[in-house]
């Protein structure tokens, strides 16, 4: 199974910061992924379903940790991809609040 799509959407929360859809296999999406910024840095939050009790139980998951890692490692890659595209520094000069 490889990843063939990782599409990101960024958000501006304190510590949800894109929503992400994965394409396996040209043949099968999952939306709602999550990147979440925690206490050690970014990871990915599977889609999940709230239960009656209050509690989620997720969706779609990785089976092992082999699986779960190289998943992570793609999306991370693609967010940052994505995070930086807009981060072009400007030429000295132009930015109004340089003094």
């Amino acid at each position: 199974m490889e990843i063939t799509e990782v599409r990101v959407f960024p958000v501006n929360e304190e510590k949800l910061k894109a929503y992400v859809t994965i394409t396996l296999d040209d043949c099968f999406v999952i939306r709602d992924l999550k990147v979440i910024h925690g206490n050690t840095g970014l990871f990915i939050a599977m889609p999940a379903k709230r239960r009656k009790d209050g509690t989620f139980k997720d969706i779609a998951h990785p089976l092992n940790t082999e699986t779960r890692e190289r998943m992570e490692r793609t999306i991370l890659a693609q967010y940052e991809r994505e995070v930086n595209k807009g981060a072009v520094p400007r030429p000295t000069g132009t930015d109004p609040h340089d003094g």
